[in-house]
């Protein structure tokens, strides 16, 4: 193929899934793009609201437009739905579940404990699967800071930042509540509260006036705040890479089905202990967690170590020379 390949990216996006697919398909983009395809999105309300606020120049689409490949990053759609979109064109899935038929010629998941034979029945012959965290797509400004973040992390000392960032919609207002649990243990440590514009705890964050809570909504500025953090409490899902290249000890929270696998894995690697939001006892267990994490520093140290050897951040372009060199092919 002569000229640059384009490339149409399919996502789910809104309240009760987050943003995080298109997140991490934006990253896939912009590495596809450095490497001279074009990429553009499929226009769906839910998906441009987060293009809106962190990509407002990437390109929309509609189906109907020439393309000559498609990654699919949602879990409503299956093999089904991939064949009659791409129509034959080479086709990349972006999976977290193993559940479902993919007919997909590359298939991605990033999840630490996923094993080639989970897809097994899954996917057509001969299809690639790119398996385990060193695919994660993980926006480039994280890796780049991962020389200075391993050496923050080995000077250690105590706690003085701890950035919580459970996700842009805020899924029942899980922010707000972990805000509250966290106020009532904090001291004199500083707490960084990651929300989307339109999160549920959004008016509750606002109304504490704490001097202690420095709230950032819709922010451009994860890479430094995760940096600058000496602890973590974090949502199971794509973000967990971020926080894994640059070591910061993390309590992971599963806030959805499809985080536990992943967030299991971390807590048997030693990366991060792990609590579901919608256990009975979790307001207990959370206060005894983030207590123990905060009181031992050869814990937190323990944790950045193994968090650090989870991902390099080399994931995107991983995938997009994997996935261009099928499209060349075709």
């Amino acid at each position: 193929m002569s000229r640059a390949p384009a490339i149409l990216f399919v996502c789910d996006a809104g309240p009760d899934v987050g943003g995080g697919h298109v997140m991490r398909s934006l990253t896939l983009a912009q590495a596809l793009t450095a490497a001279g395809a074009t990429c553009a999105f499929l226009a769906r309300p839910a998906v441009e609201a987060v293009l809106d606020i962190f990509a407002p120049d990437t390109p929309r689409s509609v189906a109907a437009e020439p393309f000559e490949a498609v990654v699919f990053d949602h879990y409503g759609l299956s093999g089904r739905d991939h064949r009659a979109l791409a129509r034959g064109r080479p086709t990349l899935a972006i999976d977290d579940l193993a559940n479902r038929p993919l007919e997909a010629d590359l298939v991605l998941d990033a999840g630490p404990a996923r094993r080639a034979e989970d897809y097994a029945g899954l996917t057509p012959p001969g299809a690639i699967l790119l398996l385990g965290p060193n695919y994660a797509p993980v926006r480039p400004a994280f890796p780049a800071l991962r020389e200075a973040a391993l050496a923050r992390r080995a000077a250690e000392g105590p706690v003085r930042r701890i950035l919580v960032s459970l996700g842009l919609t805020d899924v029942g207002g899980v922010t707000g509540r972990v805000a509250d649990l966290l106020l009532a243990r904090l001291g004199d440590i500083m707490l960084d509260v990651v929300v989307g514009g339109g999160a549920p705890s959004l008016p509750r964050l606002q109304a504490m006036r704490d001097p202690r809570v420095v709230l950032h909504i819709d922010t451009q500025d994860m890479p430094r705040l995760t940096l600058e953090a000496d602890l973590a409490v974090g949502a199971g899902g794509s973000t967990s890479w971020e926080r894994c290249i640059l070591a910061l000890p993390t309590l992971t929270l599963v806030l959805a089905d499809n985080q536990i696998a992943a967030a299991t894995a971390l807590a048997a690697a030693g990366a991060s202990p792990c609590l579901t939001v919608g256990a009975p006892d979790f307001d207990a267990a959370f206060g005894r967690e983030i207590d123990r994490l905060m009181a031992d520093e050869g814990q937190r140290a323990a944790l950045s170590a193994a968090s650090a050897r989870i991902c390099d951040g080399g994931g995107a372009d991983r995938v997009a020379a994997a996935f261009l060199a099928r499209i060349v092919g075709s």
